[in-house]
């Protein structure tokens, strides 16, 4: 019996924990067992063919909002070509409406909630039925729908495994390079936050420490680039985080660890241990979802934002974690005004990462159940998103998307932060809500919405726009800009409008002067560019000063940037 076990990603750089662990809590069972991992960018058709090409008996798919519509028609299409093949569901997607699920859709199996030991009995009855001929049905199975002559089965709810029984998912062949590794040290979450799913089973199980750090260390042997924990709240336990993150300190080498983390739990004895952290290990999600204190309590969160501005701004002060803040829209009894200052306040602690979420009602959640109460609209198409409520309208909402994507474009990506700053210390917004609502209504009128623009637009689009509102000098705006791009960009070909014409003697001397001054044995990795105001005064203290200097990039792997005066060639 050949079963495989199939992940609609969606990102090819995701990786997908469900089949991984679904195969190795069934490692010692004597069946053929594959995975195979694609994303919701690939053909229908192709994944169909590769499913295909492996002769599977039994296909069993891992289910999310994100690609249960994708399975579903990849699954009507395999049943039309080869109906002998037997079809398992799995996941959050279809978890809390199995019977309707499977009846409206074809497949013979649906399992509900945690899949190991279910799926562990389920092949366990399949090889029975294969080797031995039983002809015994699988109504005892716990956890398990079924079609059958009588209709959907239901087997009975099964009680939530114990942490420790979890096989690890990895081996030791995987090739983890250029993946984002997901990983999991507890299953549940203290909180019972009335828009997530975790707050439909109580209480948070772990998984034994040695364990989890003996793991660890499989990813740092195989110099995997970002670590993800799932875990829905990773500090809500002290000692335990804190002995995960002193060995990583001490071990973790150039690998990255993501946490979704609850500002509020930061303890004192947290803040010393990871002070001691190598800059870039450690990156940090806080779900802030709103400042207003009133939409907190409506959404059962009683941490109140200024305890998460706090440790934010505690950790801030570290300057070695990477935080990432998250804003919810479109929650219960916020307006478009409450939704504005909770952005205000947020941008202030300066975060580098704010992520604008949209309320998505998932199936099972508290949130979906009163949904009348708040006037709440959302799609009846996953992933549920909130179209409106007595509170924000369809419209706000639109505005509220657009501002998103010049956040994720601009702020997010990193590669902007000295011309926000320039935009953000201008006196022509009342706030910086204000800043990103006109741009991304300049960027909408430019049509940039709905066409892809060439990464130089980007740059160039704040020239215009600048012209357009009128919030600074031109010029500092152009070295600004000429410094943000060639940081980030080829600095073998230049924009027309980001040109400053210098001599080839003058570039040659400034080349030479450079490598004598850093070792750098290599001319041609040196671009250097001419600026008429001093970026580095602008970004150590805001300070605007108008005098000529130049700025060398180094084409090294960390695009290394050296500030020359030119008092500093005249004393050369």
């Amino acid at each position: 019996m050949k079963v495989v076990l199939v992940a609609v990603n969606s990102k090819y750089i995701h990786s997908n924990l469900a089949v991984r662990y679904l195969k190795a809590y069934t490692k010692d069972l004597d069946y053929n067992c594959h995975t195979m991992e694609f994303s919701i960018n690939d053909r229908e058709e192709r994944i169909v063919e590769e499913i295909l090409y492996e002769k599977p008996n039994i296909i069993g798919f891992s289910c999310y909002i994100w690609n249960i519509e994708f399975v579903k028609k990849v699954s009507t299409l395999i049943k039309l070509i080869d109906s002998n093949i037997e079809i398992i569901y799995g996941g959050p997607e279809t978890s809390y409406n199995p019977i309707e699920f499977l009846t409206e859709n074809i497949g013979e199996y649906l399992i509900e909630g945690e899949g190991e030991d279910t799926y562990r009995e389920l092949i366990n009855f399949k090889i029975n039925i294969e080797v031995n001929g039983d002809n015994n049905n699988c109504e005892n199975i716990k956890g398990l729908y079924y079609k059958s002559k009588e209709g959907i089965i239901y087997g009975g709810n099964r009680p939530l495994m114990d942490m420790n029984n979890i096989v690890f998912p990895y081996e030791a062949e995987d090739d983890l390079k250029n993946k984002i590794v997901y990983y999991e040290a507890s299953r549940g979450c203290p909180f019972n936050c009335k828009y997530c799913l975790s707050s439909t089973t109580h209480g948070v199980r772990f998984l034994n420490i040695d364990r989890v750090l003996k793991e660890l260390q499989y990813f740092i042997d195989k110099k995997v680039k970002l670590v993800k924990f799932v875990d829905r709240t990773f500090n809500c336990n002290k000692t335990f985080a804190n002995a995960i993150w002193s060995y990583l300190i001490e071990n973790g080498e150039n690998t990255c660890f993501h946490f979704e983390v609850s500002a509020d739990l930061f303890s004192s004895e947290s803040i010393n241990i990871l002070s001691k952290a190598p800059s870039g290990m450690f990156q940090f999600e806080v779900g802030v979802q709103t400042t207003n204190n009133e939409i907190l309590r409506n959404i059962n969160r009683t941490i109140e934002f200024s305890t998460i501005k706090e440790k934010v701004l505690e950790l801030n002060k570290l300057k070695n974690i990477k935080q990432h803040l998250d804003l919810i829209a479109g929650l219960p009894g916020e307006d478009f005004n409450s939704f504005r200052k909770s952005f205000n306040e947020v941008y202030e602690i300066s975060p580098e990462e704010l992520q604008l979420g949209f309320l998505k009602l998932l199936k099972g959640s508290q949130m979906r159940e009163e949904s009348e109460k708040w006037g709440m609209v959302y799609s009846p198409y996953p992933p549920y998103e909130i179209l409106k409520t007595k509170n924000i309208s369809y419209d706000e909402l639109i505005i509220l998307k657009k501002i998103e994507h010049m956040v994720d474009k601009y702020l997010n990506s990193g590669k902007f932060y000295t011309i926000l700053n320039f935009f953000k210390k201008s006196n022509k917004f009342k706030d910086i809500f204000e800043f990103y609502y006109e741009l991304s209504k300049f960027y909408d009128g430019k049509g940039y919405f709905r066409r892809s623009i060439a990464s130089v637009d980007y740059y160039s689009l704040f020239v215009e726009f600048n012209d357009f509102i009128k919030a600074g000098e031109k010029e500092l705006l152009l070295d600004i800009i000429r410094y943000e791009y060639f940081s980030y960009n080829n600095t073998k070909w230049i924009p027309d409008f980001l040109r400053i014409e210098m001599s080839k003697a003058e570039e040659r001397n400034i080349k030479e002067y450079i490598m004598n001054k850093n070792s750098i044995d290599n001319i041609n990795k040196i671009s250097v560019f001419k600026f008429n105001h001093s970026i580095q005064s602008f970004i150590e203290c805001g300070e605007i000063k108008k005098t000529l200097n130049y700025i060398a990039f180094i084409n090294n792997p960390i695009k290394e940037r050296i500030f020359i005066q030119e008092s500093e060639l005249k004393v050369q």
